[in-house]
């Protein structure tokens, strides 16, 4: 087949979803490709209405396997990879339609598009970040990582404004499966590159074993690799510590990763609660005011949490300054916090605070 755009997808047990990811994209692709790890539902049944295109592969605790097989059945110039679970929604349509003139004008080996994984209760993306989403088929690198597989991206990268929507699945509940992977690998004498570690430790985190995610992600901060892993793999190092209840432990993790670059605005939160928690209004105030300014780096692979430049410094500043009494300055943040989201519970909960005390 010849044509602009193959997607691919690797699929186990997604009836619940599957129509949903494909109803979405499935005017922008010119071939649809499934590779199924063995579902016993009615996952490829749903898969045939969209393609025939299914072949069947046997997992073997590799996604990147699983998703180098399904990219190997492509014929495209370019492949688009998703997971069933993923959303591609109206607005974002169009410009994956706008995304495929480009592929053809500027001819890219890799596009980067934001993938937003995580939303507050109105819908809004809390965490996201930007990974390779589309790629030329023609001497493409293979994925890599058993788990958080990925491609480096090379050549040639654009960087485009269609975002990928991560969604739910009904009744599915996250279990060790990531983390069981890690730890099989590791026993078979598998030793994890700098990238894995921060992932293995933030597994580890995620499964609540933070005395053991502690370690390993001191390794991480200390050890080789890239400066964003580094800083990322400080903040969940500091979640651990602040789960031990070591808060100055936390604290010394967090100014660390101004070791590795500019303050991001998660870390700047965090030192802000810190110092709440220690009732140290002022010094909260430094800090949940430096979050306010604090630049998104999603572009350089962080792991971007707008709210952290947002709702957050602006709920926790109306809280502090009250607390510190600058009762002008508590009600002008509360003010700007309910331009930003009027319906946040802390800013319902403030704006009938105020309102009691004649305040607004």
């Amino acid at each position: 087949m010849e044509g602009l755009l193959s997607l691919c997808l690797i699929v186990k047990n997604e009836e619940k979803v599957l129509a949903r990811a494909l109803d979405g994209v499935r005017a922008y692709a010119d071939e649809i490709i499934i590779a199924d790890t063995g579902s016993t539902d009615g996952t490829k049944k749903i898969a045939s209405e969209y393609t025939d295109k299914i072949y069947d592969f046997e997992w073997k605790d590799d996604f990147a396997a699983a998703r180098n097989f399904a990219f190997s059945k492509a014929t495209c110039e370019y492949i688009m990879w998703m997971d069933a679970d993923d959303i591609v929604t109206p607005e974002n349509g169009v410009l994956l339609g706008k995304l495929r003139k480009r592929l053809e004008t500027e001819k890219p080996d890799v596009v980067m598009c934001r993938y937003d994984v995580a939303f507050d209760a109105e819908g809004r993306a809390t965490y996201s970040y930007i990974r390779e989403r589309i790629l030329r088929r023609e001497n493409c690198p293979p994925w890599v990582g058993c788990v958080h597989e990925c491609i480096a991206p090379q050549g040639k990268i654009i960087f485009s404004h269609f975002t990928m929507r991560h969604g739910e699945v009904p009744g599915k509940v996250r279990g060790r499966r990531n983390l069981d992977i890690y730890q099989k690998n590791i026993a078979a004498g598998v030793r994890l590159d700098p990238r894995h570690t921060f992932y293995y430790g933030r597994e580890l985190y995620s499964n609540r074993l933070y005395a053991e995610a502690a370690a390993v992600l001191t390794g991480a901060v200390e050890g080789e690799g890239w400066a964003v892993n580094k800083i990322e793999s400080g903040k969940v190092l500091a979640d651990c510590y602040i789960a031990l209840g070591k808060y100055d432990e936390a604290m010394k993790t967090l100014l660390g990763t101004f070791r590795f670059g500019e303050p991001r605005a998660a870390v700047l939160c965090k030192l802000g609660s810190l110092f709440k928690r220690k009732k140290m209004w002022k010094e909260a105030i430094y800090w949940y005011s430096a979050a306010l300014t604090a630049k998104d780096f999603s572009a350089y692979g962080d792991f971007d949490q707008p709210e952290c430049r947002g709702i957050i410094p602006l709920v926790e500043l109306t809280a502090c300054y009250w607390q510190d009494g600058e009762e002008k300055k508590a009600v002008e943040c509360h003010k700007t916090a309910a331009e930003l989201q009027p319906d946040h519970p802390s800013v319902v909960f403030n704006r009938k605070f105020f309102e009691s005390r004649g305040l607004l």
